[in-house]
């Protein structure tokens, strides 16, 4: 049977929209060109850890959410959104080819008065200069003319409750006013709110601009953690009394590092620049380059203490607790928690973990022995580290029990541990 619409890509964006899209009585295909969601959603299990539950995935399927792994039925839709991951490449550019692979495999099934969506968090002009000619291309129709094409960055913040898809704006920006207005009408199905940019260019800079924004406040605040650390000034009561500004400031918190799927954005690294101005974003540039310092920073703490104490970190016994990129969910991308365990493991520290969420993890392919007593844990290491605060760990008992805690997250009660 035709569906309305087709979810290409079964990852941490497209799930969520299907999700949605089910809730709201859309008929929804998933389709991936990794033939791995679909055997995993087909048996009722997430593919993508901290995404969608086991539970919530049943709950689609029992709605009428059919994952396939045949193309064909990518022809058979009103709506076609391409979710397909973009990771950032050594070269730190967005690696598109999920996006490409993608489109091409929609484009040989494209049939006129299709919708096609682009969500995948692309450089501006993506969706003109890379998804438009393969659509054209291999479907021989003509966007803006026998179908719509329109951008939508992805705009969900995991595990948060109050923000769901329904009540988060949605920006659209279409090649065409009517394909703004076609987007418009599908997405209105599931959001409260639809924003209308100028065109696909600017809806692809909100997500660049939403996400260097991110990682430029947490560099402030990370510098500044370092700063009053030297100081002896506690950053975290700073913190406390800066929030209670009403206007002019927002709060963000020191931490490891920072995690997460959306990656800063450079204009000087974009796989295509012809139209890019000789203008890199210096602050962006600077923010990276912070962030990716905190968890050296977070060694030469943990070294500091140690040494304080008459202990080394070579041999020293370290446990690593919370190793998600963020708290209450078990989703590891890009979780500063790698690379801290990474440099422990370099200067000689013993190190193994605890997190609720993570049964199994893995440092240079290797497992790190799990913890599972974490009072009996944190009393036999010589160091105890909080990369991640999930809900059920009690960091009172936590700092009672644990020789020597660091926190960095600055969740403990003052003077309960040492923090960031």
């Amino acid at each position: 049977m035709p569906a309305d619409l087709a979810v290409i890509g079964l990852g941490h964006l497209g799930l969520p929209l299907a999700q949605a899209a089910v809730g709201a009585g859309i008929d929804t295909v998933g389709y991936d060109t990794d033939p791995r969601p679909h055997a995993e959603l087909s048996a009722g299990r997430t593919p993508v850890e901290g995404c969608l539950s086991a539970p919530e995935i049943r709950r689609m399927l029992a709605g009428g959410f059919r994952p396939t792994a045949d193309p064909a039925e990518l022809g058979r839709v009103r709506t076609a959104a391409i979710c397909a991951p973009t990771p950032l490449g050594p070269d730190r550019t967005l690696d598109l080819r999920a996006v490409t692979d993608a489109a091409r495999a929609l484009a040989a099934r494209l049939r006129p008065h299709t919708t096609v969506l682009l969500e995948s968090a692309v450089p501006p002009g993506t969706t003109e200069n890379v998804v438009r000619p393969l659509l054209e291309e291999g479907s021989g129709l003509r966007a803006g003319r026998d179908f719509h094409l329109a951008h939508s960055p992805g705009r969900l913040d995991p595990g948060n409750r109050l923000h769901v898809y329904a009540n988060t704006p949605k920006v659209i920006g279409g090649l065409t006013p009517a394909c703004t207005e076609s987007a418009a009408a599908f997405y209105g199905r599931l959001t409260d709110k639809v924003v209308r940019a100028k065109g696909p260019r600017e809806a692809e800079m909100t997500k660049v601009l939403e996400t260097n924004f991110r990682h430029v406040n947490i560099a402030l605040v990370n510098e500044m953690a370092v700063l009053c650390h030297d100081l002896g000034v506690d950053l975290w009561d700073v913190i406390r009394c800066a929030e209670t500004k009403p206007f002019g400031f927002q709060p963000f918190r020191p931490g490891p590092g920072v995690g997460g799927h959306a990656a800063p954005v450079d204009p000087g690294y974009f796989p295509y620049n012809s139209r890019t101005p000789g203008h890199p974003l210096r602050m962006v540039s600077l923010a990276k380059e912070i962030n990716d310092r905190m968890p050296s920073y977070v060694i030469q703490r943990c070294a500091t203490l140690l040494n304080e104490h008459g202990k080394s970190l070579r041999g020293a016994r370290v446990l690593l607790l919370g190793v998600t990129y963020k708290p209450d969910l078990a989703d590891q991308e890009a979780s500063p928690a790698r690379d801290v365990a990474t440099r422990l493991l370099d200067m000689g520290a013993q190190i193994g973990y605890h997190d609720p969420h993570v049964l199994d993890w893995r440092v240079r392919e290797q497992p790190v022995p799990r913890a599972d007593s974490l009072y009996e844990a944190a009393a036999a290491a010589d160091l105890t580290v909080l990369l991640q605060h999930h809900r059920t760990y009690d960091l009172q008992g936590l700092a009672v029990k644990a020789q020597l805690l660091l926190d960095t997250r600055g969740a403990t009660p003052a003077g309960a541990a040492h923090r960031l």
